[in-house]
């Protein structure tokens, strides 16, 4: 299985980014898709995730600004990023739950500064 994210970047406060996770390779049903953050010196944490039912949920910090979708016809997850704060700056992972295992992507580097 590979996740190949992209969309990530340099933005001011306030602005907005689009991520997406494009999912290949043999699987089975995706059970889970997510997006997790880690910023320098912390731990990893999840932002958000979205389960085959098309249920959501999201870290208490990122809620009303953050949007997670799946598009399940090319197995991909987005993540729309708006009203961006310096302390969402990280480097986020794609992870996708499929066949009992976590599948982690290579992480994409998003930078909030004015």
């Amino acid at each position: 299985v590979q996740l190949v994210e992209s969309g990530g970047g340099l933005v001011q406060p306030g602005g907005s980014l689009r991520l997406s996770c494009a999912v290949s390779g043999n699987m089975f049903i995706i059970l889970e898709m997510g997006w997790f953050r880690q910023a320098p010196g912390k731990q990893r944490d999840l932002v958000a995730r979205i389960n085959s039912g098309g249920s959501a949920d999201y870290a208490d910090s990122v809620k009303g600004r953050f949007t997670i979708s799946k598009d399940n016809a090319h197995n991909t997850v987005y993540l729309q990023m708006n009203s961006l704060k310096p302390e969402d700056t990280a480097v986020y992972y794609c992870r996708v739950l499929t066949g009992g295992i976590l599948n982690w992507g290579q992480g994409t580097q998003v930078t909030v500064s004015s």
